[in-house]
């Protein structure tokens, strides 16, 4: 018997199924049983003993395999074409998460904007891409054009190489520069605050460790039991979970990875995380007993999970967060500046901007410097201290009546 449990939503039952399907994907089928919440529990529970009973997990067809002839490129094809054979050759190239960007950005902006336009390859000029730039600029950030232009110059750069074309239009394009980014963060009060409407939630977790580690949303999500050495008291942050449409469907990518080599680090395992681990770990077990073979075993070897098992999605966390902090009257924050809020209260206790580039896990200084450098309150007293016992002397000049 297919596993399944009952979900509330908008005031009704609902029956969820999860199975794998023939070929081994996680599956999961909503079906509404019409039953109102209220006074409805014991016929909601038979409807879902009956649904698991009768379901019957259905063949999947293998999905077909696109291939993509290089002979069939020539430039006289349109440029939106062009980019969508391309995105194909490029896709075992990069990462999966890469690959899903370059589909998004080019089949809901780029691709539609010159299939308008009814550009050729051998057609577009430079003042082409250069207009399109002026007017998503209109309407996005420099940052997001900038995305744009990467794919583009990308897919004309493989165009030069198979001669479709002399040279590489997008190079005699100006780029926008790309804005100085400021993140926005919580002082330890906001923290406070934060941590205490997050206690018992699904939230609590993922809150305590991009406030407390500094842990990217992919890292958050990502962190395993085998990650955490419980007699060394260390924690060491090496697998990433992100999401992503790929193939007009929501993906999670688990990857044993991090966003760069440096991004592998190893943390202590403050006491009070200790205690709220140990006290997960008696959950999720008395969680998998309650629900047995109800309870999603995909997930066992992660740490923020939900009740029956099901890993907390990245998505959830960025909506859920933000909900949160309106429904609770906070400031409006990302749940990537809990990040940031982590690096500005390190720089306010004194903490190194070289020891908050390790804890963070950025490739090199530099990065840490440009993004908190604004935030390094210590230093330029440091500054200011020295100037003063420097020019002490020369200072007294305006203290004179």
């Amino acid at each position: 018997m297919v596993a399944g449990h009952l979900q509330e939503k908008n005031g009704y039952y609902y029956v969820v199924l999860n199975y794998k399907d023939s070929n081994g994907k996680r599956r999961s089928k909503w079906i509404s049983t019409k039953l109102p919440i209220k006074g409805n529990k014991k016929r909601a529970e038979q409807c879902l003993l009956e649904e698991r009973a009768k379901f019957i997990i259905e063949e999947e067809p293998e999905p077909a395999t696109k291939m993509v002839q290089v002979s069939s490129f020539n430039n006289d094809m349109l440029f939106c074409d062009f980019l969508e054979k391309w995105l194909e050759i490029a896709k075992p190239t990069v990462s999966i998460s890469t690959y899903c960007s370059y589909v998004t950005l080019s089949q809901s902006v780029i691709i539609p904007y010159f299939k308008k336009e009814g550009t050729t390859l051998s057609g577009l000029k430079p003042i082409n891409i250069q207009c399109f730039y002026m007017e998503q600029l209109n309407r996005v950030k420099a940052t997001t054009v900038i995305h744009y232009h990467a794919i583009i110059h990308r897919a004309l750069k493989y165009a030069v190489k198979i001669e479709l074309l002399l040279s590489n239009p997008a190079d005699r394009v100006e780029r926008p520069r790309k804005e100085k980014f400021i993140g926005a963060f919580y002082d330890s009060g906001e923290i406070k605050k934060l941590f205490e409407i997050t206690k018992g939630t699904k939230l609590e977790l993922p809150v305590f460790l991009g406030a407390f580690y500094g842990l990217r949303r992919s890292e958050a999500i990502g962190l395993k039991w085998d990650a955490i050495d419980f007699d060394n008291d260390t924690i060491t942050i090496m697998h990433t979970v992100t999401a992503c449409r790929l193939d007009g469907k929501l993906t999670e990518i688990k990857q044993d990875a991090t966003k760069t080599a440096s991004s592998m680090r190893t943390l202590p395992l403050v006491p009070v995380f200790k205690e709220m681990l140990t006290e997960r770990k008696v959950k999720q077990e008395y969680y998998q007993k309650i629900f047995g073979k109800s309870y999603n075993k995909n997930y066992l070897d992660y740490i923020c999970v939900d009740e029956i098992g099901n890993i907390i999605s990245p998505n959830y966390v960025t909506t859920a967060f933000s909900k949160l902090l309106e429904k609770n009257g906070m400031r409006h924050i990302r749940y990537h500046d809990l990040r940031h809020s982590c690096a500005s209260l390190m720089l306010a206790n004194g903490v190194s901007m070289k020891q908050i580039q390790e804890w963070l896990g950025h490739s090199d200084f530099s990065t840490t410097a440009n993004i908190y450098a604004h935030l390094d309150y210590h230093s330029k007293q440091a500054s200011a201290d020295a100037m003063i016992e420097s020019l002490n002397d020369a200072l007294s000049v305006f203290l004179e009546k």
